[in-house]
């Protein structure tokens, strides 16, 4: 009973203090929330939770706030986390829905989720390393232009134009072209479909040699598009990153913080390496203070949680002040990753 009492009192610090960033004494909490106890029961409680370091006086005669040990229970004894409602959800629906290919889907979710919970969001693209190709389209242009279409597992689309070496390059006309395609659609899609970026290159390379002579020019410049187009995916993992300028409205309180964080947003791995150990299967990770690997950013907490498909997973989230609305900020976090999710599994 005395237990659930002062996680009940802990809970009315936190959400206070987040709510007003002012120190909350006794009387604060008595007013405000509906405790059952007298002003000295709650004296006692609070006395009692600093000496197990949850929470800590910045100054004589001022109140309490609480500790990075204090937020830490906090969100462990977080026994539900408020759905949003169905016009929230709506709202995320259709402003990602909207997204035409994976450079949408992510710079939007970016900017939802800073403005969903006023933080700075960071999104970690797919580890398109692992991407298997779902899809290869081949369109006849012009008797002389190929429009080539890959499709990855990850959502992320890339379109190559093919400019044959001259015209009758494959038939003299159109239809001609379109019957070497018509001939060339069925093998490549068995060399590539449901492989990963790798296997389908070198896959690639042979597909010249298993079509006939008079044919082998086309083949060989689809499979060069093809090939330049995955090797975009080769580089290093790149995020996105929105909202920084929430960080202005945390003043000089947060002015130890924000330093070290505007120069860890300059640097892209850093930032992965904070969000890049998050939960999947629909967890959230949070991580507060000092649990954090860098010791300069020992002021912010990070929300994260993974999201994509299995086979190339990515991870987003936000990253903040330990003083803010953790429940709000994990359910952001967790309704965001469930809808990019979704998208990227229908693409």
């Amino acid at each position: 009973m005395v237990e659930d009492r002062r996680l009940a009192v802990l809970r009315a610090i936190v959400e206070d203090y987040v709510r007003t960033e002012e120190p909350v004494g006794s009387r604060a909490l008595v007013e405000r929330h509906r405790l059952g106890v007298s002003p000295a029961t709650v004296r006692n409680d609070m006395a009692a939770l600093e000496d197990e370091g949850l929470i800590a006086q910045p100054h004589t005669s001022a109140g309490r706030v609480p500790t990075d040990k204090g937020y830490r229970m906090f969100v462990d004894r977080l026994t539900t986390l408020k759905p949003m409602s169905s016009a929230e959800r709506r709202a995320i629906s259709n402003f990602l829905d909207g997204a035409v290919d994976l450079d949408d889907v992510v710079q939007r979710s970016v900017r939802l989720l800073s403005q969903l919970t006023r933080q700075v969001a960071v999104v970690q693209y797919p580890t398109l390393s692992s991407s298997t190709v779902r899809h290869v389209e081949l369109v006849t242009l012009t008797p002389t232009r190929l429009l080539v279409v890959l499709i990855l597992s990850s959502g992320r689309v890339e379109q190559r134009v093919v400019e044959l070496a001259e015209p009758g390059t494959g038939g003299s006309d159109v239809a001609d072209v379109e019957a070497t395609v018509a001939d060339l659609r069925p093998r490549l899609l068995a060399a590539v479909i449901g492989k990963r970026i790798a296997e389908a290159a070198a896959a690639l390379a042979d597909l010249p040699a298993e079509v006939r002579e008079e044919d082998r020019t086309l083949a060989q410049r689809v499979a060069e598009a093809l090939g330049d187009a995955m090797s975009d995916h080769h580089a290093d993992e790149r995020i996105a990153v929105g909202g920084t300028a929430n960080l202005a409205r945390y003043g000089d309180s947060f002015d130890s913080a924000v330093r070290p964080l505007l120069e860890a947003l300059e640097e892209h791995v850093v930032l992965l390496k904070l969000i890049g150990e998050a939960s999947t299967g629909g967890a959230v990770t949070v991580r507060i203070g000092a649990e954090g690997p860098y010791h300069e950013l020992s002021s912010t907490s990070v929300v994260a949680t993974g999201y994509g498909p299995a086979e190339a997973p990515a991870s987003l989230g936000i990253v903040g002040p330990t003083r803010m609305d953790y429940p709000g900020t994990m359910v952001a976090v967790r309704s965001v990753a469930r809808y990019v999710s979704r998208i990227l599994d229908d693409a």
